[in-house]
């Protein structure tokens, strides 16, 4: 099907029908939107496969039922089916204990013959996504993992479509229009300089080894292993050009799908920071921290007094449902063009941009509206916080602040033989894990980039929205009223989720 020809609910809905779809990342927060939605708008898709990290069937069972059946954002479905919820669910969804940073998927050759034959379509969601990440643990599931993908993919003897994750970010932070074009192998962002992804591969298998003590198992050494993986992967990201360990790898996963895809249809979508659900099927549901939510939980939680952002900023966010929808408007359109490669840039800064100053507002009204309470009944008073618009500025407010009075502090201690010595630890831990922050996140903070969507609008205009039904699978960041999203859905929604 080219994407010429008109695309609605139900054409989204009748590609859904009969397929076997293997995907990666279920128990991630985009992974479970994906399989909600589909198993809401289509029940007679065939199978999904959830190829998940567990030692035997059992667990990977286990952790399918606990971490993505069990999710509030089931509700809708339970409803739905009462009952029969339960046999619904084991009919459609098939549990793999498998892990994709291993040759044939960690799978049995017995079972990925057996797959290989059934596959239609493949989502490669899973990632790490921490910013500063064990390089050699980013590597694996961010480049490896899309490798092995691709090496069962190329099996499938029926396989429609390879539909990859990855992340507006990859292309660097250019303060220009960002184009949704391909990353090519080798290239880096900083002139002169090729990236050789064999030899990141080598050098982070020799200095895990070095820091190791060549492989000593004690507490000591896996630490220091551990910090210089860290340490090493933030140190090649920016030697090449990048801001951090998760950007870096995921535009190396890039360039592995370019080089081993073949002549598979490949969709690559990159979606910006994506944010809580904004319309179905749970408004406000959403897992883990992303950047922006630090801001709301450390003001909820009273632990962060100042923060670094630029009001005027524009942040590009995106919401969860949006994204999962632009994927399968992106899977029934681009489906079974061999040979063909589309990004999708699925992200909100060119046709409906936010800055900070919207969420800072939107934050300020409802912890107005709604007050916190401490345990007693009394009310928490709301504190400005104070945000500083460089790092330079933030730096030097944190040296005055705290960093002053640390060595202060210090010198009290020598002099009194080691009495504070408790104390300056404490401080010194938490005055060095905020300035840690700042340089990993400072970068994200002040992005200048904006990204183009052109081909997803492109694909948006083809949508038709005649029914309801059309409305369901939205991906028009122009229709989002940032003001209330973030005030009415957005921000309860992280109070609820993931302030717990």
């Amino acid at each position: 099907m080219m994407e010429g020809s008109m695309l609605d609910a139900a054409r989204i809905i009748g590609y859904l029908k009969g397929k076997s779809i293997l995907i990666t990342g279920s128990t991630g927060f985009l992974g479970k939107i994906l399989v909600e939605k589909i198993l809401r708008v289509q029940p007679q898709v065939h199978k999904m496969y959830l190829l998940v990290r567990a030692i035997d069937a059992p667990s990977a069972e286990q952790r399918v039922q606990q971490e993505v059946i069990g999710s509030e954002l089931f509700g809708l479905l339970r409803d739905k089916y009462g009952e029969g919820f339960d046999s619904f669910i084991q009919d459609k969804i098939v549990p793999l204990a498998g892990d994709i940073t291993g040759e044939d998927l960690g799978l049995e050759a017995s079972t990925l013959d057996q797959l290989a034959n059934d596959m239609d379509v493949i989502i490669n969601i899973a990632a790490t996504t921490n910013f500063y990440q064990r390089y050699d643990v980013s590597l694996d599931v961010n480049v490896m993992g899309v490798k092995h993908l691709c090496h069962f993919a190329r099996q499938c003897a029926n396989l429609k479509m390879l539909m990859h994750v990855s992340t507006a970010f990859v292309s660097g932070d250019s303060a220009e229009v960002i184009p949704e074009k391909p990353i090519t192998p080798g290239e880096s962002l900083r002139e002169g300089l090729r990236l050789d992804i064999d030899a990141e591969l080598r050098l982070a298998g020799d200095v895990k080894n070095a820091a190791s003590g060549g492989g000593g198992d004690d507490a000591a050494h896996k630490t220091a292993e551990r910090k210089a993986m860290k340490e090493l992967g933030l140190q090649r990201a920016r030697h090449f050009g990048w801001s951090n360990t998760y950007v870096f790898t995921k535009a190396m996963g890039e360039m592995v799908l370019e080089q081993h895809r073949g002549d598979m249809p490949v969709v690559i979508m990159r979606p910006s920071i994506i944010t809580s659900v904004r319309a179905d099927p749970l408004p406000g549901w959403m897992q883990g921290t992303r950047t922006i939510d630090t801001l709301i939980i450390g003001y909820a939680k009273q632990n962060i007094s100042c923060f670094l952002a630029d009001l005027r900023m524009v942040m590009d966010v995106v919401p969860g449902d949006m994204v999962v929808n632009a994927m399968l408007a992106a899977a029934a359109a681009r489906s079974g063009e061999k040979g063909a490669l589309a990004i999708y840039q699925a992200t909100s800064s060119l046709c409906n941009p936010v800055t900070y100053a919207v969420l800072y507002r939107a934050g300020g009204r409802h912890f107005a509206e709604h007050p916190r309470v401490r345990d007693n009944g009394e009310v928490i008073p709301n504190r400005e916080m104070r945000l500083f618009s460089t790092i330079p500025r933030f730096r030097l407010y944190m040296i005055l602040t705290y960093k002053l009075p640390l060595e202060i502090l210090h010198a009290a201690n020598l002099l009194l033989c080691g009495l504070f010595s408790k104390l300056y630890n404490d401080s010194n831990r938490k005055y060095k894990f905020v300035m840690h922050l700042v340089d990993v996140y400072g970068p994200f903070a002040f992005f200048k980039g904006c990204f183009d969507d052109s081909n997803l609008e492109s694909l948006r205009s083809t949508m038709v929205r005649k029914s309801p039904e059309d409305e369901m699978f939205s991906f028009d960041p122009k229709i989002i009223d940032w003001d209330d999203y973030f005030y009415r859905i957005h921000i309860p929604g992280v109070l609820k989720y993931v302030c717990k």
